[in-house]
C-alpha cells in the first residue's frame, strides 16, 4: 500500500464481472497492472480485460473549481446515502470523464486506504482544496457530521462560483466588444484606408482636414505599429508580472477598482457577499470565530477587504465585538453591521450573515444585469464613433467632388 501511495499511478481501463456476475467496465488508477487487478478484486470485480491507457493525449483539461464543487456535492450525497467513504471515492473517481480529476480523486482514495484522514489527504492537494475546504472537512470529522459539512462546502462553492461568473460577465462583455472595435479599427487603418488614399491622389485636389488626419494616422500605424504593439505587449506583461508579486500594487489596484464608477459598487457588493457567505459557512460548522476569519479574509477576493478582515480578527482576539470592529473599518454598510450585531446578540451569527450574503448576491445579480443593459448603447456609440468616423472621413472627398461637379 505504501508503494501505491508514493509511486506514480497510471490509468487502466477494465472490463470484467462483479460479485453478481454482472458485466462492468470503467477505469482505475494503479502503479502497475498487478496492483490494478488487486484493487479491483477488493471491489469484488474480476477483470477480464485490463489495458493501460496512454496519457500522451489523455492528460485532459486542468481541474477547475467547478470540478471541486461537483466532487464535494457527489461525495456528500453518497455519504448521506450510507455508502462507505472509500467506495464513494471509487465510484466518483472511476466515473469521472476528466482524467485529471479522476487521478486526483483516486489518489486521495489511496491515501485514505493507507490510514490518512480525509482532511489530511485533502491538505496534500493545496492547489485544489483551500484552507477553508480542509478546515470544514476537519470540523465535520471531529463532530461526526462529515456528510453535513461536505454539503455545506458544496453549497458554499456553488454560490461563490455563481458570484464569480457574474463578476466575470460584468468585466468580460465590454472588454470583448471594445477589443473587437480596436481590431476592426486597425484593419481599416492598415488595409482599407491606404486604398482610398491611392484613389484620392488621382483627384489632384486638396483633401478635407478630417480625411488628412485619418490618412496620417493610417501612415503612422503602418510605419510605427509594430513598435507600438511591442510596447503595449511589454507593458501588459509587466503589469501582470508586478501585480502578482507586489502587494502594495495589488492593494492600490483593488482600492482603485472599488472606487471606479459603475464597476466599483459591484465589486464592493461582491466582496461583502463573499465575506458574509464564508463567515456563515465557517461559523455554522462550529469553527471558532477568530480562526474562521482567517479563511474569510482569503475568500473576499479583494486585498483591501482581506487586510481589513485580518485586522478585525486581531481586534476580536483582544475582546472587541465583531460588529464594532467591522464598523471601525469603514468598508461595511450600516445595514450589514446592524445585521451582524443582531446575529451576535441572538446567537445566530451564521443565519444573519447568510441572509446578508443572500441579499448581496442577489444585489450583484441585479447590478450586473443593469450594467449590461446600460453598457450596450454606450458600446454601440463607441463603435459608431470609431468605425463610422473613419468611413465618413474617407467619403468626405467623394461628397466634395460630387458637390463641385
Amino acid at each position: 500500500m505504501a508503494q501505491a501511495a508514493t509511486g506514480q499511478q497510471f490509468p487502466f481501463a477494465y472490463e470484467g464481472v462483479d460479485k453478481k456476475g454482472k458485466k462492468v467496465k470503467g477505469r482505475v488508477l494503479a502503479v502497475s497492472e498487478i496492483a490494478a487487478r488487486a484493487d479491483l478484486r477488493k471491489q469484488g470485480v474480476v477483470a477480464k480485460r485490463l489495458k493501460k491507457e496512454s496519457q500522451l493525449f489523455k492528460s485532459g483539461k486542468a481541474v477547475t473549481t467547478e470540478d471541486i464543487s461537483l466532487f464535494a456535492r457527489q461525495l456528500a450525497t453518497m455519504l448521506q446515502a450510507g455508502i462507505p467513504m472509500v467506495q464513494a471515492f471509487d465510484i466518483v473517481g472511476t466515473g469521472h470523464d476528466k482524467p485529471s480529476m479522476q487521478k486526483l480523486i483516486l489518489g486521495i482514495k489511496t491515501d485514505i486506504e493507507s490510514g490518512t484522514s480525509l482532511h489530511e489527504a485533502l491538505a496534500k492537494q493545496p492547489l485544489y482544496f483551500d484552507d477553508l475546504f480542509v478546515n470544514l472537512v476537519e470540523a465535520g470529522e471531529h463532530a461526526g457530521a462529515l456528510e453535513t459539512l461536505l454539503d455545506k462546502v458544496a453549497t458554499y462553492k456553488e454560490k461563490t462560483e455563481a458570484l464569480k461568473k457574474k463578476i466575470k460577465k460584468a468585466m468580460f462583455y465590454p472588454m470583448a466588444v471594445l477589443a473587437v472595435a480596436v481590431i476592426v479599427t486597425l484593419i481599416l487603418l492598415i488595409f482599407v484606408i491606404p486604398q482610398f488614399e491611392s484613389v484620392f491622389k488621382s483627384f489632384g485636389a486638396d483633401l478635407p482636414a478630417f480625411t488628412m488626419m485619418v490618412i496620417n494616422l493610417s501612415k503612422f500605424v503602418q510605419s510605427q505599429g509594430w513598435w507600438i504593439g511591442l510596447i503595449l505587449a511589454g507593458g501588459i506583461y509587466a503589469f501582470f508580472y508586478f501585480k502578482k508579486r507586489s502587494k502594495p500594487m495589488r492593494e492600490a489596484l483593488d482600492r482603485l477598482l472599488l472606487q471606479a464608477p459603475v464597476i466599483g459598487p459591484i465589486m464592493v457588493k461582491a466582496a461583502i457577499a463573499r465575506y458574509a457567505r464564508t463567515l456563515s459557512t465557517m461559523f455554522a460548522a462550529g469553527v471558532p470565530l477568530v480562526e474562521a476569519l482567517t479563511s474569510v479574509a482569503g475568500a473576499t477576493g479583494n486585498i483591501v477587504y482581506e487586510t481589513a478582515t485580518l485586522k478585525i480578527r486581531d481586534e476580536i482576539s483582544t475582546g472587541i465585538r465583531l460588529q464594532q470592529s467591522m464598523q471601525s473599518t469603514g468598508l461595511f454598510p450600516n445595514m450589514v453591521v446592524q445585521m451582524i450585531a443582531v446575529g451576535e446578540e441572538s446567537g445566530s451569527l451564521d443565519q444573519m450573515s447568510g441572509k446578508v450574503a443572500d441579499f448581496y448576491e442577489a444585489d450583484v445579480d441585479g447590478a450586473v444585469d443593469a450594467m449590461s443593459s446600460l453598457m450596450e448603447p454606450l458600446i454601440m456609440a463607441i463603435l459608431g464613433v470609431l468605425v463610422g468616423g473613419m468611413v465618413i472621413a474617407m467619403y468626405l472627398p467623394i461628397f466634395k467632388l460630387g458637390a463641385v461637379v
